[in-house]
């Protein structure tokens, strides 16, 4: 069938027409739209954020051209959220029609954006609060459509050409204050260049941002660096939780955002070079990462959020394949996988960041390994928690130890206990002692008792428990922090040798590697560990080894120690110092400590290592020793005092 050439020509004439036709009509009705727009936002900002949203000028220049002046968001009796001078952009007219808002060029002059915190109220809290509207099911939300919509319209207020001049970003956390000053920011081109002048109450820096930004496109290639000498170093974190960090670079790329069916896919990678971090919880000394990169790909769909496999991270030389996911699909499900490649031992060494493992420098060794961390929770059934963790060896052998010579252990040495950064007495570690006591002369009722409490599986594990980690991971999430550890008897002997007792992320890390070692390489005997344990633990306030607790408490040697008082001793050990309040004012064990010493008992009972036999002519624990000068006890209302409560007050010096 064809069309007469005439009647193609008439459509074209007509369809040239509307279009002219629309085109007038959207140039007449253009401020009527812009009007609405902002009448729009601010009915929102009143009735949703209980905030006022003002204009003092709003107009169009030319076509699609915008300059609007003194743009201010003030929340009701809180701070200005911003305040801006004056901008200028170019919008579509087309998006605008259909309520959405995609910007062409910007231009802003002279403004702040501030975050500020008066006592507990904060500028910003109204638009922290989610919408009573708004999905709370995890299976509703559809992650994937929720964030691509979320990074679209964010993208959108982004234009292609960009010019920002004076404009201000300030933080006042109760006097915390920081300031970041953009002098001059220009994207033109694709190209971002941009000035900052960065203001702390401890720092004064300048630095320039600039790289590859495409917002319609969804990518980008940016850098970070320090105009002046130094690194840069990060503002507020400092003031507000006491965390110092530098670094020298940062860059991020962003090279694809893109939705395929229910599946968002982002992909890119981020480095950073000579990372400093400083935090009293982190380590004792500044931490420094020379080189990381994280090459990243994340992945969300209607019910889960990931990142994905062929994701990796890499901190010097050692390479780690990550997989982390958050799924809602029928459970709440929370997913780790860590996977180390193999590597050389040495590699994996030196590539240690310095500060976190200050033990481990001048360490060497030889051999390969890889290494599999398997984890998955389920919030419903916190019972299936799955916790396995992996280390193939391949011929790895240590040739030479660093700042912690474990081979030490199997001599003599001095011990020196640090309790809260403070060195306490010295005590040898050898039969010069003359309260040193070899494992033989120690009561096997007491390593019986010790064992149960402290480690049922010494003889048998390589270090660590499973099992154990399950259940403190179990309750730490359930308390929503780490109240329960899981040291093995070869954990609390590294710490107490080697280590201090400060509650640091680094001495964990370096604790669980010397672990390893220790136990993987027969280093040391277990029974020689064990009777170093003895011999150096605190049973006591300045009472070290079991040979002067057992003369402290009850005037004995270890070899003569009663069950009774054996398990006595095992029940302080996780708070030596406070052995005291187990005891009422006539010097008698209180009811929780009975029942703590009984349940230990019938335990031992049904695991066989006791036997009705042993406990027979068992008489109630007694304080003979020194010991029982700390205890409070009561003075019956006489003028005469047991001679014994006099000699003891004398001998014992506090």
């Amino acid at each position: 069938m064809k069309f007469p050439k005439q009647k193609i020509f008439k459509a074209l004439r007509i369809l040239t027409v509307l279009i002219i036709l629309i085109c007038i009509a959207l140039y007449s009705f253009r401020n009527s739209l812009l009007k609405q727009a902002i009448a729009k936002v601010t009915h929102k900002m009143a009735v949703d954020y209980n905030s006022d949203f003002l204009i003092k000028e709003a107009s169009f220049d030319g076509l699609s051209g915008i300059k609007l002046t003194d743009i201010s968001l003030v929340p009701k009796n809180a701070d200005t959220l911003f305040h801006i001078k004056k901008v200028e952009t170019t919008i579509s007219l087309s998006n605008l029609l259909i309520g959405d808002v995609q910007l062409g060029t910007l231009k802003i002059n002279d403004g702040y954006i501030q975050l500020v915190k008066k006592g507990k109220i904060r500028n910003f809290d109204a638009f922290l609060k989610k919408n009573d509207t708004e999905e709370t099911s995890d299976e509703k939300r559809k992650y994937a459509d929720v964030a691509y919509g979320i990074i679209t319209k964010l993208l959108n207020l982004v234009p292609t050409d960009m010019k920002l001049e004076n404009l201000n970003f300030k933080i006042d956390d109760n006097g915390k204050k920081a300031t970041i000053a953009i002098n001059k920011l220009v994207l033109e081109n694709k190209q971002l260049m941009t000035n900052l002048h960065v203001k702390s109450r401890n720092f004064d820096q300048r630095w320039n941002i600039k790289g590859f930004a495409d917002p319609r496109n969804k990518k980008a290639d940016i850098r970070f660096f320090n105009l002046d000498t130094g690194a840069i170093r990060v503002p507020y974190l400092d003031q507000r939780y006491n965390l110092k960090a530098s670094f020298d670079s940062i860059r991020l790329n962003v090279a694809n955002i893109d939705k395929d069916g229910s599946e968002l896919h982002i992909d890119g990678y981020t480095s950073i070079a000579n990372l400093k971090i400083n935090h009293p919880k982190i380590a004792s000394k500044d931490v420094v990462i020379k080189n990381a990169r994280f090459d990243y790909r994340f992945l969300l769909g209607s019910d889960f959020i990931s990142i994905d496999s062929t994701s990796t991270m890499q901190l010097n030389k050692i390479k780690v394949k990550p997989y982390v996911s958050y799924n809602t699909e029928s459970d709440t499900v929370y997913t780790l996988k860590v996977d180390i490649p193999k590597m050389t031992a040495q590699d994996f060494i030196v590539s240690l960041p310095d500060g976190l493992f200050t033990h481990f420098q001048g360490m060497e060794a030889t051999g390969k390994f890889d290494y599999k961390l398997d984890f998955k929770f389920n919030k419903n059934k916190p019972h299936t928690l799955v916790f396995d963790s992996k280390l193939n060896k391949e011929n790895l052998r240590i040739t030479k130890y660093g700042e912690a010579n474990l081979t030490k252990l199997n001599g003599e040495f001095v011990y020196r206990a640090i309790i809260q950064n403070v060195l306490q007495r010295p005590v040898f570690v050898g039969s010069a002692n003359p309260n040193y006591t070899p494992l033989d002369q120690i009561s096997p009722y007491l390593q019986k008792c010790v064992l149960t409490t402290e480690d049922p599986s010494f003889f048998s594990h390589r270090g660590f428990i499973n099992e154990a980690f399950k259940q403190s991971i179990l309750k730490n999430i359930r308390t929503k922090k780490f109240s329960r550890g899981a040291s093995t008897i070869s954990m609390q002997l590294i710490k107490n040798v080697f280590l201090t007792r400060e509650k640091t992320l680094s001495r964990k890390l370096e604790e669980i590697l010397l672990v390893y070692i220790l136990e993987n390489n027969r280093i040391v005997s277990k029974e020689r560990m064990l009777e170093v344990y003895f011999n150096i633990i605190e049973w006591g306030p300045n009472v070290y080894g079991i040979g002067e607790a057992s003369q402290f408490y009850f005037q004995k040697s270890p070899a003569d120690l009663s069950v009774d008082e054996c398990l006595y001793l095992a029940t302080i050990i996780p708070k030596p110092r406070k052995f005291m309040y187990q005891f009422n004012d006539e010097g008698n064990l209180k009811d929780y400590a009975l029942q703590n010493q009984k349940f230990l008992k019938n335990l031992m009972f049904r695991r066989g290592l006791l036997i009705p036999e042993d406990t027979l002519g068992q008489l109630p624990v007694y304080i003979s020793g020194n010991a029982r000068s700390l205890i409070k006890i009561k003075v019956p209302d006489s003028t005469v005092v047991p001679v014994d409560s006099l000699s003891l007050g004398d001998e014992f010096d506090l």
